[in-house]
């Protein structure tokens, strides 16, 4: 059966010979639309395309760099532990060491740099195969720190700021009377803790104010633990944070190159700027946060979220070491592995209220 002729040659797309024979021809606006949607579909399909290629080609040359600067630190580390075989002095051993460990420790932020750059191509899996790679070799690079330039035992040599403090609280006023009493222990404590700066943290500590200056944490990993009531300032940029078992703390800390970790934190408060946060075991927690992929929570309830908002000097400075980039920041994305429902928010974090932010941290309160 043969087809009108209108719809011959809508279906042959033949409109330009009719136009060329009648120029007064007027095209129906429904064909007009469906050629330009038309022409859009294949625009859109050549550009999805060519995206998906040009994102291939770059998770392939990331890989593949990756891959070869990871083993290029490995083999120095390798290197470093047979340092001063053939010969030489403990002096002579010890700076060679040195000079493979700092190049080494330069090329391992290198390749965090360069992850922190790739983020906007990458998968969440490839980010988190890369993030485990680097965290493995932070961890040889610190175990190999450890076997070849082994730290000084400390000693306290004379008595601390804290010691001299607790000392004279403990003193009290002198009793009048005979019904006077001593006077109770003083419940914050200014502590100068530039004598612990080997250990780069604090343990065991209650009601104290903690400092770390950003030439005592550069590059290094912080460790913070079993702290109670305690102000603790970290400006600077560490590699990472480790904060475990802390109970009404505030903590504000600088840009950190790659990881945050939190166990077990409860009714605190962290000011925190990283490439990745995971939080376990936390409760009723505020965390002013920056950070360039998403948050991670397991295992928590009353986390509340707001974006990172410290300013101390050299800021700026600290984040461009980091390699973190400060425009970037995905605070309120947040994946909780105990909320599978994507349909409804977690239950277990939320936002903090614009009115509710703190905007000074310039004491405790």
């Amino acid at each position: 059966m043969e087809l009108p002729a209108m719809d011959r040659e809508e279906d042959q797309g033949c409109l330009g010979p009719r136009l060329e024979e009648d120029p007064s021809f007027k095209v129906p606006d429904r064909l007009l639309k469906r050629n330009q949607a038309r022409a859009e579909d294949v625009r859109r399909r050549k550009e999805e395309k060519e995206s998906s290629s040009i994102t291939e080609e770059k998770s392939d040359y990331f890989s593949g760099a990756f891959k070869s600067q990871r083993a290029a630190v490995e083999e120095l580390l390798s290197r470093c532990g047979a340092t001063g075989a053939g010969g030489g002095g403990a002096a002579d051993h010890r700076a060679a060491a040195t000079q493979i460990l700092e190049e080494a420790t330069f090329k391992t932020q290198q390749l965090q740099n360069f992850l922190n750059d790739s983020l906007s191509f990458l998968n969440q899996y490839e980010v988190a195969q890369a993030q485990s790679a680097l965290q493995r070799l932070q961890g040889l690079l610190a175990e190999k720190r450890d076997e070849v330039l082994p730290k000084k035992k400390f000693a306290f040599k004379t008595r601390s700021k804290v010691t001299e403090k607790v000392d004279d609280a403990d003193a009290g006023p002198p009793a009048t009377g005979g019904s006077g009493s001593a006077g109770p222990p003083t419940t914050t404590t200014e502590v100068d803790w530039s004598v612990r700066a080997e250990q780069c943290g604090f343990s065991n500590l209650d009601s104290a104010v903690l400092t770390l200056t950003g030439d005592q944490i550069r590059k290094q990993d912080v460790q913070l633990s079993h702290l109670r009531d305690c102000r603790v300032l970290l400006p600077g940029s560490p590699s990472t944070l480790h904060i475990k078992h802390v109970s009404g703390c505030q903590i504000l800390c600088g840009p950190v190159s790659s990881s945050v970790f939190v166990d077990h934190c409860a009714d605190s408060t962290l000011v925190l700027a990283c490439q990745q946060l995971r939080t376990h075991n936390t409760a009723d927690t505020r965390v002013y946060l920056h950070v360039t992929s998403r948050a991670i929570i397991e295992d928590c309830h009353g986390v509340a979220l707001a974006p990172f908002n410290w300013s101390y000097p050299g800021l700026d400075g600290d984040f461009a070491e980091s390699g973190l980039d400060p425009a970037r920041n995905n605070w309120d994305q947040v994946d909780d592995f105990n909320w599978l429902d994507t349909g409804t928010p977690s239950p277990n974090w939320s936002v903090i209220p614009e009115a509710d932010r703190r905007t000074t941290w310039d004491s405790d309160k």
